[in-house]
């Protein structure tokens, strides 16, 4: 990890059924060192923290992947919340349009400070590389809950389940990106009409 200041925290879980460490830093340039032990998720993660130029550092080790999966989007989820601190001063929102070759996905992120996802990620088949399809989802519905953040997640279209997948996970890694960073307009205003996120 960079020794730059930024907005960081701890990703850290643990249960009966997992256990998950490593670092955070949302003000990064996007270096990752994943390891889950579920091949093509590792990939997702860099995947996310280089488009979103977060600089994550993560080990998980579960019984089941099921668990692992949901429990990694709940800590990583947990550690934006935690590094965002109380939301002063940010965009608050963000939104991309992703292509990968045939496929083509849009995000868009509100860090509204209530957690929800939406998602269409159009995958045909049971599983992607070795990971179960509808556990990409259940990492992005974890996610979203434990960093309080609303996100929507849509395929326009695509052909091959991966390129789905990805664009979708490139296109959430942009709007976060932009949503997490500092509005130079409003240094230090709660991005709220209430005043609080």
């Amino acid at each position: 990890m960079s020794g730059d200041g930024g907005r960081r925290a701890r990703v850290e879980r643990r249960t009966s059924e997992v256990s998950i460490s490593g670092e955070l830093n949302i003000d990064g340039s996007g270096r990752a060192r994943v390891s889950t032990g579920v091949p093509f998720f590792d990939h997702m993660l860099r995947t996310l923290a280089k488009h979103a130029l977060f600089d994550l550092e993560l080990t998980a080790k579960g019984d089941l992947e099921h668990h692992l999966i949901e429990e990694v989007g709940i800590a990583l989820g947990a550690a934006v919340d935690g590094a965002l601190g109380d939301r002063r001063g940010i965009r608050r929102f963000g939104s991309a349009l992703i292509p990968m070759d045939e496929s083509l996905a849009s995000a868009a992120v509100d860090l509204s400070g209530r957690g929800s996802a939406h998602l269409n990620l159009g995958l045909s088949r049971d599983a992607i590389e070795g990971l179960g399809a509808e556990l990409l989802e259940h990492f992005l519905r974890s996610f979203a809950a434990s960093s309080r953040s609303t996100i929507h997640v849509n395929l326009v279209y695509g052909g091959d389940d991966h390129h789905k997948a990805e664009s979708s996970i490139k296109a959430l890694a942009r709007a976060l990106r932009d949503a997490v960073e500092r509005e130079a307009r409003a240094p230090g205003e709660v991005p709220s009409v209430k005043g609080e996120l």
